[in-house]
């Protein structure tokens, strides 16, 4: 009979913890007023990784073309600041690494030339996700957008501007510099995991 009654108990004792641990739970989002929200495009393939940058915003007007448009800006700036900041991070590395000439001329011109070059590039992003909502409460549109730009696409810009270039390819190893930006798109993917 007491071998019943313990197998009874355990049951028991289980429900009373689940059910203490949610009331918590409950208690917690009835203190805070907090709610969870889901963010379009935050799953993984919408993040950078080592073969493409991509990035996700969101726009909202009451006029949905504004809106859009919006969106399709966030997500371009992220974009561009993105790419800025892995060229300019390759760049130092590149720099640090090679005995050049005038290592601050150097990087000066390749810092131009990169602005350049993401110009460029944000004419050829690809939109690889569009999601529209509207708010009754106040009439208005909020759009997200997410947006991708190749990585070698990216790299064969700058080899392209670099070749031209005929200072900057003095001192450019393209094999060196490819390296480099293979390890930072690495890492980029890495941190986005």
């Amino acid at each position: 009979m007491k071998t019943t009654t313990k197998l009874l108990l355990i049951p028991a004792i289980a429900v009373l913890t689940l059910a203490g641990c949610k009331s918590k739970k409950v208690t917690l989002t009835k203190q805070t007023g907090l709610i969870e929200v889901s963010t379009p495009f935050d799953s993984k393939e919408y993040r950078s990784d080592e073969t493409s940058f991509r990035s996700k915003q969101s726009g909202k007007s009451p006029d949905q073309a504004t809106a859009k448009k919006i969106a399709y800006q966030n997500a371009r700036a992220e974009m561009a600041a993105n790419i800025n900041a892995t060229v300019k991070r390759v760049t130092d590395q590149y720099t640090n690494q090679r005995t050049i000439g005038n290592a601050q001329e150097f990087e000066n011109k390749f810092e131009e030339l990169s602005r350049e070059v993401v110009n460029l590039e944000m004419s050829n992003v690809k939109e690889i996700g569009l999601k529209t909502f509207t708010d009754p409460a106040d009439k208005s549109w909020l759009i997200w957008v997410a947006l991708e730009a190749d990585k070698k696409s990216v790299f064969d810009k700058i080899d392209a501007k670099i070749s031209s270039d005929a200072k900057l390819k003095l001192d450019y190893d393209k094999q060196k510099f490819q390296s480099i930006f293979d390890a930072e798109m690495k890492k980029l993917g890495d941190e986005q995991k």
